[in-house]
């Protein structure tokens, strides 16, 4: 007997409610987006493995832990890409989108880390990403941070929370690692492996750290933002103000770092209480050096990445329902009236773009037909039978709602659906 085949861990079927569920995320979040005029690009997903080395960092858990590597048949170290915007740029840089120009992009699909499997986090997860390119303008950060706000007034969540920093720029950075680093060094005994490995090469990695043990010492740290530039200082403050002028409330963490290296100026997180220890579902900010360090032509650039399983886990448990399977159910029945039913299905199709129209095919009863057709979620049957087909007219029964069954000729079906789907 040959071996089950099953899914790999952390690598997840999405069928039925849930394949719905993410498709309404991506087709809400594609909305959002093109009130907003950004366009989509698709990426690979996999990519040579210095492009992640190069612009996430070397010392990073995604590089130095989870990314999944491959040499291929050619010798070439390849990775399935771990986030989005790595590659987005790069595609910006090879097809020549950059140079006098800027760019509003989003994009979505798969992503891929070796991590422990827990409620939200999987080891293939599915991410949408936004990025704009050639505008360093503090307007551009808030006008990010006002799509994903909408997205959620959208997707009907109220209760996540904006956390804001700055890292400042590269020179208030450099500066500022200096002094932290000193400032660890004087508590090496406090410090766990994997700072005491980061404290030379990226001390502002420690400050992310969950060891709770290191809490305290953190805490204490000194802050990046009270060692800001004058025009990362203004470029900060210019941010919080629109955020104040658009009504969205947000909370100063000064030890957000974000977990990858090519961010500077603004970062921030959308968190929620509702998913444990995977608290953030929104994360970005601005990584204006990150386009020159691919190879490009120095570049504003700045984004954002949201995971679309936390999101998931999210709308199930506000008990959120997709949309049903079907709006229409043409039942049938008696077979020589299969040609008419497929026509009048068709010119509904032609007429209603958005409507899902499901003629029954195999047969059966009318009452186990009726059951398939209620199972579906329909809200009208129409029925086709043999004297419907001799009077080119149709029944009409409301699933859904209150409401006698109609008799129609079939050329008002088009009009009576029109005054009854409003």
């Amino acid at each position: 007997m040959a071996t089950k085949l099953t899914a790999i861990r952390g690598m997840n079927d999405y069928i039925q409610e849930d394949a719905a569920i993410l498709q309404y995320l991506v087709r809400t979040a594609e909305q959002v987006l093109n009130q907003y005029a950004y366009h989509p690009v698709f990426l690979p997903v996999v990519e040579k493995t210095a492009l992640f080395s190069r612009a996430i960092g070397e010392v990073t858990d995604i590089v130095e832990k989870e990314m999944y590597t491959f040499d291929d048949r050619n010798g070439d170290s390849l990775s399935l890409r771990p986030e989005g915007t790595a590659g987005c740029v790069r595609a910006m840089i090879e097809n020549g989108m950059l140079y006098n120009q800027t760019q509003k992009v989003y994009y979505y699909g798969p992503m891929f880390r070796h991590e422990r499997p827990q409620k939200g986090r999987y080891r293939q997860f599915n991410q949408f990403g936004v990025e704009v390119f050639g505008l360093s303008a503090a307007e551009v950060d808030a006008e990010l941070i006002a799509i994903s706000a909408r997205l959620w007034d959208q997707l009907g969540f109220s209760d996540f929370e904006l956390q804001l920093n700055s890292l400042g720029s590269s020179e208030a950075r450099s500066a500022y690692k200096k002094v932290l680093t000193d400032y660890f060094k004087a508590h090496l005994e406090q410090l766990d492996e994997d700072s005491l490995r980061r404290l030379d090469r990226n001390p502002l990695r420690i400050l992310d750290s969950k060891n709770p043990a290191m809490a305290e010492l953190i805490l204490n740290a000194p802050k990046l933002i009270d060692h800001l530039d004058s025009p990362s200082q203004e470029h900060f403050a210019k941010l919080c103000s629109m955020l104040d002028d658009l009504g969205i409330a947000y909370r100063l963490n000064t030890n957000l770092v974000r977990g990858l290296d090519y961010y500077n100026q603004t970062v921030f997180e959308w968190t929620t209480d509702k998913l444990g220890a995977q608290a953030t579902v929104c994360a970005g900010g601005r990584y204006d050096g990150l386009v020159s360090q691919i190879g490009g032509q120095p570049t504003s650039a700045v984004g954002f990445a949201m995971g679309l399983e936390r999101l998931m886990v999210l709308l199930k448990e506000s008990q959120f329902k997709p949309k049903s399977n079907a709006d229409i159910y043409m039942v049938v029945a008696e077979e020589k009236a299969i040609p008419a039913a497929s026509l009048l299905c068709e010119s509904l199709r032609d007429h209603f773009t958005d409507l899902r129209v499901v003629m029954h095919s195999g047969g059966g009863s009318l009452k186990s037909q009726f059951k398939k057709a209620d199972k579906s979620g329909a809200r009208f049957a129409l029925v086709l039978g043999d004297s419907e087909l001799a009077s080119q007219t149709l029944q009409v029964k409301a699933l859904r709602e209150e409401g006698a069954q109609e008799t129609i000729a079939w050329n008002q079906l088009i009009t009576h659906i029109s005054t009854r789907i409003k």
